[in-house]
């Protein structure tokens, strides 16, 4: 971790002082707008673009110079899992679901593989690597009696309760953003952008879906209520010993989107890294 600071700080040091004073702040400053999908992969999911939907995001990159940028980026989107749709018998009889918004912000540096500047005649186009770390909000539901619910106050794998001494997992929650994408200038301030991210999440609870087994149902019913006791086992022929989640790994969840970014000012190209 701290070779990767110093490599960090190393290389921003050397391209701040790479003749800055041919830009401002404004000239370096890009605004931009990205729509596409997003899904995700754990307990309720195991097929990449399964259950895509809608998804967004604003963004601000600071160009350090033509091959390295700040991003921060708000991106919203919409996912969800249903066992109910799995070929496999196991998942089919568990017949857990979820659906969740998320919200997220995060911030990093992106990297280009080419010297890139919109508007730049030589400087056209080039691939990237981005890396953040960013928090996103979540608030995974299910349906009960018709009704949305709010499955983390419920404590469905028995938190909370004298059994169980985790306490209820936040649902702001701390991720890794890690992306790949292109830029393309199409005018003198405008470029077409596309990108690939996931998100690594530092919890298991994306989908309200942890422990291996099910909880002591008596001791829900008890201390947490029967909705928490109905939506902790829902499983289709009602046993308490089945499998419930894989502990073992974590979820993650996408963002795929295409849009455009605009500089907020000026048209000189940006200075190139010294050979």
């Amino acid at each position: 971790m701290r070779v990767i600071l110093a490599c960090f700080i190393f290389i921003s040091s050397f391209a701040l002082g790479q003749k800055a004073h041919q830009h401002n702040n404004w000239s370096r400053s890009e605004l931009g707008v990205l729509g596409g999908v997003s899904y995700y992969i754990g307990d309720l999911n195991q097929k990449h673009f399964n259950n895509s939907n809608l998804a967004g995001q604003i963004f601000y990159r600071y160009n350090i110079h033509s091959r390295l940028a700040y991003r921060f980026n708000f991106t919203y989107g919409f996912i969800e899992g249903y066992d109910s749709e799995s070929k496999r018998s196991l998942y089919k009889n568990r017949n857990l679901s979820f659906q969740t918004e998320l919200y997220e912000f995060a911030t990093g540096i992106e990297f280009s593989y080419f010297p890139f500047e919109i508007g730049h005649k030589r400087y056209r186009g080039t691939a990237y690597l981005l890396a953040e770390i960013g928090l996103t909000k979540i608030n995974p539901q299910a349906e009960y009696n018709g009704d949305m619910v709010d499955l983390q106050p419920l404590g469905t794998e028995g938190q909370g309760t004298s059994t169980n001494d985790r306490g209820k997992y936040s649902t702001l929650q701390l991720n890794v953003p890690l992306g790949i994408g292109f830029r393309v200038s199409i005018s003198r301030n405008i470029a077409f952008n596309g990108e690939y991210g996931i998100r690594f999440m530092f919890s298991d609870y994306l989908d309200d879906v942890h422990s291996y087994r099910y909880a002591d149902p008596a001791v829900i019913l008890a201390e947490n209520g029967p909705m928490a006791a109905d939506l902790s086992n829902r499983s289709l022929d009602g046993s308490r010993f089945g499998r419930r989640g894989d502990p073992t790994s974590r979820d993650w969840y996408t963002f795929v989107g295409v849009g455009f970014s605009f500089r907020l000012a000026g048209n000189k190209a940006c200075p190139a890294p010294a050979q």
